[in-house]
């Protein structure tokens, strides 16, 4: 894996600071850039019209690669109907708390870097809700991407304030490993503490929206 490259886009942080979550379910679906043309959301929809205009809205924006990381689901069908251009990853883990693998993010942050290498366009990110695993993946990518270890978690979380990042452990396990350095793991288990969201409401904040 070639690793890092250096972004077309500017990756000076503007990021404005998170602010504290109102309606997570606002966020379920919202396209959020997180900087290095990385992008966060939910998945595409519900229902094949929801799928439709959810990616009508990505193309729009710029995206030109998706990264699925739902075991769940996998869309690539439907995106090539759709949007035949469209790269598609898909990479899919349970989001079961436990520890995620180095192969996963390997192949994650590979197919993003190759994607920004050979664009211009965003990277699109996606779990289910956005919440754990898509943000966990856009944080190797980040860290892929020369970003600050704790810097990149700040981006994260102010470009999606539902964004937990459940694995970004393992993620800045995984950087140390496969650079052969040292990474501030301390460091970020502080950010952690002192930037608690309440994972549980969050996503039953989510799923209730989506039986409403």
């Amino acid at each position: 894996m070639n690793s890092p490259v250096s972004p077309t886009a500017p990756t000076t942080r503007a990021m404005p600071a998170a602010a504290p979550v109102q309606n997570p379910a606002a966020w379920h679906r919202r396209v959020c850039p997180v900087g290095h043309r990385i992008i966060l959301c939910g998945d595409l929809g519900d229902t094949l019209e929801e799928m439709r205009l959810n990616l009508d809205q990505w193309e729009a924006f710029g995206v030109t690669h998706i990264i699925d990381v739902r075991i769940e689901a996998d869309d690539s069908g439907f995106v090539a109907r759709h949007a035949p251009t469209m790269g598609y990853t898909w990479i899919g883990v349970d989001d079961d708390g436990g520890h995620q693998p180095d192969e996963w993010f390997e192949r994650g942050v590979a197919a993003a870097l190759e994607a920004l290498e050979t664009t211009d366009g965003f990277v699109l990110v996606h779990c289910h809700m956005g919440v754990n695993r898509g943000p966990s993946m856009g944080y190797a990518i980040k860290l892929a991407l020369g970003a600050d270890p704790i810097e990149a978690l700040d981006d994260i979380r102010a470009g999606r304030p539902i964004a937990a990042i459940l694995y970004a452990e393992d993620a800045l396990g995984w950087w140390g490993r496969h650079t052969a350095t040292e990474v501030p793991m301390e460091a970020l288990r502080t950010w952690f503490r002192q930037h608690h969201v309440d994972v549980a409401w969050i996503i039953s904040r989510i799923a209730r929206r989506r039986y409403e």
